[in-house]
Protein backbone atom coordinates (compact mmCIF):
# COMPACT_ATOMS: atom_id res chain seq x y z
CA UNK A 1 0.00 0.00 0.00
CA UNK A 2 1.33 3.44 -0.95
CA UNK A 3 2.30 5.88 1.79
CA UNK A 4 0.00 8.76 2.70
CA UNK A 5 2.24 11.28 4.44
CA UNK A 6 -0.48 13.92 4.76
CA UNK A 7 -2.46 11.71 7.14
CA UNK A 8 0.51 10.04 8.88
CA UNK A 9 -0.16 9.95 12.65
CA UNK A 10 3.54 10.49 13.48
CA UNK A 11 4.49 12.95 10.74
CA UNK A 12 5.68 15.49 13.33
CA UNK A 13 7.53 13.00 15.54
CA UNK A 14 9.20 10.62 13.07
CA UNK A 15 12.71 11.20 11.72
CA UNK A 16 11.33 12.29 8.34
CA UNK A 17 9.86 15.39 10.02
CA UNK A 18 13.19 17.10 9.25
CA UNK A 19 12.33 16.98 5.52
CA UNK A 20 10.25 19.58 3.72
CA UNK A 21 7.01 18.58 1.99
CA UNK A 22 8.61 18.05 -1.41
CA UNK A 23 11.43 15.96 0.02
CA UNK A 24 8.97 13.92 2.06
CA UNK A 25 6.76 13.30 -0.97
CA UNK A 26 9.79 12.12 -2.95
CA UNK A 27 10.82 9.75 -0.14
CA UNK A 28 7.28 8.39 0.08
CA UNK A 29 7.42 7.08 -3.48
CA UNK A 30 10.08 4.58 -2.37
CA UNK A 31 8.13 3.24 0.61
CA UNK A 32 4.98 1.31 1.39
CA UNK A 33 2.62 0.74 4.29
CA UNK A 34 2.61 -2.65 6.00
CA UNK A 35 0.27 -3.97 8.67
CA UNK A 36 1.06 -6.60 11.30
CA UNK A 37 -1.25 -8.55 13.57
CA UNK A 38 -0.38 -9.11 17.23
CA UNK A 39 2.30 -11.79 17.44
CA UNK A 40 3.47 -11.41 13.83
CA UNK A 41 7.24 -11.15 13.37
CA UNK A 42 8.63 -8.14 11.54
CA UNK A 43 12.30 -9.16 11.72
CA UNK A 44 13.65 -12.48 12.98
CA UNK A 45 17.02 -12.84 14.68
CA UNK A 46 19.78 -13.65 12.23
CA UNK A 47 17.72 -13.00 9.12
CA UNK A 48 19.26 -10.90 6.37
CA UNK A 49 16.41 -8.39 6.52
CA UNK A 50 16.97 -5.88 3.73
CA UNK A 51 14.43 -3.41 5.08
CA UNK A 52 13.76 -0.80 7.72
CA UNK A 53 10.58 0.75 9.07
CA UNK A 54 9.03 3.51 11.11
CA UNK A 55 6.21 2.43 13.41
CA UNK A 56 3.04 4.43 12.76
CA UNK A 57 0.59 2.81 15.17
CA UNK A 58 0.76 0.01 17.73
CA UNK A 59 3.77 -1.35 19.62
CA UNK A 60 6.63 -3.73 18.90
CA UNK A 61 8.85 -5.76 21.20
CA UNK A 62 12.52 -6.52 20.67
CA UNK A 63 13.37 -9.86 22.25
CA UNK A 64 15.87 -12.68 22.43
CA UNK A 65 15.40 -16.36 23.20
CA UNK A 66 17.90 -18.30 25.28
CA UNK A 67 18.95 -21.91 24.73
CA UNK A 68 16.17 -23.15 27.01
CA UNK A 69 13.57 -21.41 24.86
CA UNK A 70 12.78 -18.64 27.34
CA UNK A 71 12.08 -15.26 25.80
CA UNK A 72 13.49 -12.04 27.22
CA UNK A 73 12.00 -8.71 26.17
CA UNK A 74 14.84 -6.24 25.70
CA UNK A 75 13.09 -3.15 24.36
CA UNK A 76 9.76 -1.72 23.30
CA UNK A 77 9.22 0.28 20.12
CA UNK A 78 6.47 2.90 20.15
CA UNK A 79 4.95 5.03 17.35
CA UNK A 80 7.59 7.10 15.49
CA UNK A 81 10.22 4.53 16.51
CA UNK A 82 12.60 3.26 13.84
CA UNK A 83 13.69 -0.36 13.37
CA UNK A 84 15.82 -2.08 10.79
CA UNK A 85 19.33 -2.60 9.53
CA UNK A 86 20.52 0.98 9.07
CA UNK A 87 22.32 1.27 12.40
CA UNK A 88 21.95 -2.39 13.48
CA UNK A 89 20.85 -1.80 17.09
CA UNK A 90 18.66 -4.92 17.12
CA UNK A 91 20.00 -7.02 14.23
CA UNK A 92 20.44 -10.13 16.37
CA UNK A 93 17.01 -10.05 17.98
CA UNK A 94 13.40 -10.72 17.04
CA UNK A 95 11.12 -7.74 16.41
CA UNK A 96 7.50 -8.76 16.95
CA UNK A 97 4.15 -6.98 17.05
CA UNK A 98 2.77 -6.61 20.57
CA UNK A 99 -0.47 -5.20 19.17
CA UNK A 100 -1.91 -4.74 15.71
CA UNK A 101 0.57 -2.40 14.01
CA UNK A 102 0.94 -0.23 10.95
CA UNK A 103 4.39 0.62 9.62
CA UNK A 104 6.09 2.73 6.97
CA UNK A 105 8.56 0.33 5.29
CA UNK A 106 11.53 1.03 3.00
CA UNK A 107 14.11 -1.19 1.39
CA UNK A 108 17.61 -0.70 2.72
CA UNK A 109 18.86 0.52 -0.65
CA UNK A 110 16.09 3.13 -0.92
CA UNK A 111 16.78 4.42 2.59
CA UNK A 112 20.54 4.53 2.02
CA UNK A 113 19.94 6.61 -1.11
CA UNK A 114 17.72 8.98 0.89
CA UNK A 115 20.33 9.32 3.64
CA UNK A 116 23.01 10.16 1.07
CA UNK A 117 20.75 12.81 -0.41
CA UNK A 118 19.46 14.24 2.88
CA UNK A 119 22.15 14.42 5.62
CA UNK A 120 19.59 15.91 8.02
CA UNK A 121 17.58 12.69 7.74
CA UNK A 122 20.67 10.63 8.54
CA UNK A 123 21.30 12.70 11.67
CA UNK A 124 17.66 12.44 12.72
CA UNK A 125 17.67 8.65 12.32
CA UNK A 126 20.90 8.35 14.27
CA UNK A 127 19.41 10.41 17.10
CA UNK A 128 16.28 8.25 16.97
CA UNK A 129 18.35 5.06 17.21
CA UNK A 130 20.28 6.49 20.15
CA UNK A 131 17.02 7.40 21.89
CA UNK A 132 15.69 3.86 21.33
CA UNK A 133 18.83 2.36 22.86
CA UNK A 134 18.63 4.73 25.84
CA UNK A 135 14.99 3.74 26.41
CA UNK A 136 15.92 0.06 26.16
CA UNK A 137 18.63 0.47 28.79
CA UNK A 138 16.22 2.32 31.09
CA UNK A 139 13.70 -0.51 30.86
CA UNK A 140 16.34 -3.15 31.52
CA UNK A 141 17.50 -1.21 34.58
CA UNK A 142 14.03 -1.67 36.07
CA UNK A 143 14.82 -5.33 36.68
CA UNK A 144 17.59 -4.23 39.06
CA UNK A 145 15.13 -2.49 41.37
CA UNK A 146 14.57 -4.55 44.51
CA UNK A 147 11.02 -3.40 45.12
CA UNK A 148 8.27 -4.78 42.82
CA UNK A 149 6.18 -1.63 43.26
CA UNK A 150 9.05 0.50 41.98
CA UNK A 151 9.54 -1.74 38.94
CA UNK A 152 5.86 -1.66 37.98
CA UNK A 153 5.51 2.08 38.58
CA UNK A 154 8.61 2.67 36.48
CA UNK A 155 7.26 0.60 33.60
CA UNK A 156 3.87 2.33 33.69
CA UNK A 157 5.55 5.74 33.74
CA UNK A 158 7.77 4.75 30.81
CA UNK A 159 4.76 3.60 28.79
CA UNK A 160 2.87 6.80 29.61
CA UNK A 161 5.82 8.91 28.50
CA UNK A 162 6.11 6.94 25.26
CA UNK A 163 2.41 7.51 24.57
CA UNK A 164 2.71 11.27 25.09
CA UNK A 165 3.32 13.88 22.40
CA UNK A 166 4.97 16.09 25.02
CA UNK A 167 8.59 15.55 26.09
CA UNK A 168 7.78 16.95 29.53
CA UNK A 169 4.55 15.23 30.57
CA UNK A 170 3.36 11.60 30.38
CA UNK A 171 0.10 10.81 28.63
CA UNK A 172 -2.85 10.90 31.01
CA UNK A 173 -4.38 7.83 29.38
CA UNK A 174 -2.94 5.06 27.23
CA UNK A 175 -3.40 1.40 26.35
CA UNK A 176 -1.03 -1.19 27.80
CA UNK A 177 0.79 -2.89 24.90
CA UNK A 178 1.96 -5.66 27.24
CA UNK A 179 -0.02 -8.44 28.86
CA UNK A 180 0.51 -8.99 32.57
CA UNK A 181 2.56 -12.04 31.69
CA UNK A 182 4.81 -9.95 29.43
CA UNK A 183 5.14 -7.31 32.14
CA UNK A 184 6.12 -10.00 34.63
CA UNK A 185 8.68 -11.50 32.24
CA UNK A 186 10.22 -8.12 31.47
CA UNK A 187 10.44 -7.07 35.12
CA UNK A 188 11.54 -10.40 36.58
CA UNK A 189 8.34 -10.82 38.61
CA UNK A 190 5.49 -13.29 38.76
CA UNK A 191 2.14 -12.62 37.09
CA UNK A 192 0.51 -12.74 40.51
CA UNK A 193 2.81 -10.00 41.81
CA UNK A 194 2.11 -7.80 38.79
CA UNK A 195 -1.65 -8.27 39.23
CA UNK A 196 -1.51 -7.48 42.96
CA UNK A 197 0.59 -4.37 42.46
CA UNK A 198 -1.62 -3.03 39.67
CA UNK A 199 -4.67 -3.59 41.85
CA UNK A 200 -2.95 -1.78 44.75
CA UNK A 201 -2.11 1.19 42.52
CA UNK A 202 -5.75 1.34 41.50
CA UNK A 203 -7.06 1.09 45.08
CA UNK A 204 -4.61 3.79 46.18
CA UNK A 205 -5.94 6.17 43.52
CA UNK A 206 -2.71 6.30 41.52
CA UNK A 207 -4.14 4.75 38.35
CA UNK A 208 -7.54 3.74 37.00
CA UNK A 209 -8.18 0.86 34.64
CA UNK A 210 -10.32 1.50 31.58
CA UNK A 211 -11.43 -1.76 29.99
CA UNK A 212 -9.04 -4.60 29.27
CA UNK A 213 -5.97 -2.55 28.33
CA UNK A 214 -6.66 1.09 29.16
CA UNK A 215 -4.74 2.85 31.94
CA UNK A 216 -5.44 6.37 33.25
CA UNK A 217 -2.90 8.18 35.41
CA UNK A 218 -5.03 9.60 38.20
CA UNK A 219 -2.03 10.81 40.23
CA UNK A 220 0.99 11.11 37.87
CA UNK A 221 3.13 12.81 40.53
CA UNK A 222 2.69 9.93 42.94
CA UNK A 223 3.39 7.36 40.21
CA UNK A 224 6.59 9.24 39.38
CA UNK A 225 7.55 9.24 43.05
CA UNK A 226 6.91 5.51 43.34
CA UNK A 227 9.05 4.94 40.24
CA UNK A 228 11.91 6.81 41.86
CA UNK A 229 11.81 9.46 39.14
CA UNK A 230 11.52 12.37 41.56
Amino acid sequence: MALECATCPVRDQAACAVLDEQERAELATAGRTRTLSRGEVLFAAGDDADACATLLTGALKVSSTDISGEERILALIHPAGFVGEMFRPFADHDVTALTDCRLCVFSRSAMEAALDKHPALARALLRRSQDELHSARALLELTGKQDAATRIAGLLLSLAQAASHSPCHPAQAFDLPLTRGEMAQMLGLTIETVSRRLTRLEKDGVIAKNGKRGIELVDPARLSSLAGAV
